[in-house]
């Protein structure tokens, strides 16, 4: 694969990221969430303060065929900040899977 058309993959996945968050929190404004240029360091999808106090997660997206998890969300973990890492992780023709802390998941499913 031509490193153009793996960016793009990449590129796909955060702008798909961004749109889902934008339309499950309508009070959102669309530059309230931005996909980062491809190459860019830090997190991959950029959140305004208004919409980290929503969504309190840094995102780290990968859309690759291939993946070492494990290196994928240290890499997650590197950017997050004060943030809950949030892996999320894309192959061909499959849905998109989340990656996160077992404890940090465990305490989103309390009542």
């Amino acid at each position: 694969m031509k490193p153009s058309s793996a960016k793009n993959k990449g590129r796909l996945l955060q702008q798909w990221v961004r749109d889902a968050i934008l339309e499950n929190f309508s009070q959102l404004e669309p530059d309230d969430v931005r996909s980062t240029s491809m190459g860019c360091g830090g997190e991959d999808v950029q959140l305004s303060p208004a919409a980290r106090k929503l969504f309190p997660y840094s995102v780290e997206c990968k859309s690759v065929e291939k993946l070492n998890v494990w290196a994928a969300y240290e890499q997650a973990e590197a950017n997050s900040g004060d943030y809950e890492p949030l892996l999320i992780m894309k192959k061909n023709r499959k849905k998109p899977l989340v990656v996160m802390d077992a404890e940090t998941f465990i305490n989103l499913t309390k009542l």
